[in-house]
């Protein structure tokens, strides 16, 4: 009886493997590249390329993360309002007079902001509101004069006073009641250098979990790479040329450097020639240093290569506003981080492991 049962079993066993094989040898379905823009988020342009098994998937996928980006991007907003939006501008708003209870999505961002500027010794601040408020007022009054004749810069005395309002220890987070809070009057939050790659590595992530395996995000060349191509190759990113930012960078031989292979890895850079205006000829870009309280002098752009989006685009800023022995002893202490410091003297630097990621 015994070894009946044995034969039964086994038999049974078989017949399961045999439906497991042909299982497996069923043909995937083909996936298909696709690709499409978006022009009305975070005040850039938005491509994505992605593979799925039809226009309809991808649309769907699309539709659905383009959402996801034009909420972060309401939520982050310093500058404007929305029908039912408790936002970024809403706390500044409420400085000094009352805790804001907000969503999840900023209670997470600013949670990553302050563990970056503990990390970077204070080099990202999104507490400098007051100070880089300054500089975008004289930023957007030089946009709006054709002439660069009547440009003007703030003075320092401006930029020290408002320098007295930027401790990041007013800015009073409370988890459990989801509450935010400036005890100062006069501080003010931007998370320009936080935001838009934190909201990338967020609806990428969003995306893979609705089933997107195979893509390509630039949000304002803010690269985010989600998994590989269908045959297996990586994704390919590259870095914009800081001394010729005027060419267009579409195929990899317009590129600085060598193309970069990306595979769930975040590619971002900051630059002295994306937002700047002019005074008696020379260029004043928007990355502030927080000791100087002026645009920062050691780089023309900085590139960090990580698995995470949002803690790329915080490194970016901090590592621009830090001399270069410095910036490479804290990349070399984060694992999985590498970056690319482009210097005045038209000079690249790389990290230890920046060229273990190139495209052969």
């Amino acid at each position: 009886m015994k070894s009946r049962i044995t034969r039964i079993t086994a038999a049974l066993l078989a017949a399961v493997l045999s439906l497991s094989l042909l299982a497996g040898c069923k043909p995937k379905k083909e996936l298909i590249r696709y690709t499409t823009i978006f022009y009305d988020v975070f005040d850039t342009v938005t491509q994505v390329i992605a593979y799925c098994e039809s226009e309809e998937a991808f649309n769907t996928q699309m539709q659905a993360l383009h959402q996801d980006l034009i909420a972060y991007n309401q939520l982050y907003d310093i500058y404007n309002d929305y029908d039912g939006v408790v936002n970024v501008k809403t706390i500044n708003e409420n400085a000094g007079k009352a805790p804001v209870q907000v969503d999840d999505r900023i209670l997470s961002m600013l949670e990553l902001a302050r563990q970056m500027y503990d990390l970077t010794g204070g080099k990202i601040n999104i507490a400098m509101g007051s100070v880089l408020g300054i500089w975008h007022d004289h930023r957007e009054a030089a946009e709006k004069d054709a002439s660069d004749a009547d440009n003007t810069l703030p003075t320092q005395e401006e930029l020290e006073a408002a320098a007295q309002h930027c401790d990041i220890n007013d800015l009073v987070i409370d988890e459990d009641a989801k509450t935010v809070y400036l005890s100062d009057p006069e501080m003010s939050l931007d998370v320009g250098s936080v935001g838009k790659g934190y909201a990338v590595e967020m609806v990428c992530r969003a995306a893979e979990a609705r089933g997107l395996t195979s893509a390509l995000v630039s949000v304002g060349g803010n690269l985010r790479a989600i998994g590989t191509k269908p045959d297996g190759s990586q994704w390919t990113g590259g870095v914009e040329n800081p001394w010729n930012a005027s060419e267009v960078y579409t195929n990899t031989n317009s590129i600085f450097g060598s193309p970069i292979n990306m595979s769930d890895l975040a590619l971002v850079t900051s630059g002295d020639y994306q937002r700047y205006f002019v005074v008696d000829g020379k260029r004043y870009h928007h990355i502030i240093d927080p000791d100087t309280l002026w645009p920062a002098a050691y780089y023309n752009g900085v590139t960090v290569l990580c698995p995470d989006s949002g803690m790329a685009d915080c490194l970016t800023t901090a590592l621009f506003c830090m001399p270069l022995e410095e910036g490479q002893k804290l990349v070399e202490s984060l694992d999985g981080v590498e970056a690319m410091w482009c210097t005045p003297d038209k000079q690249a630097t790389t990290s230890s492991g920046w060229d273990s990621h190139l495209k052969k």
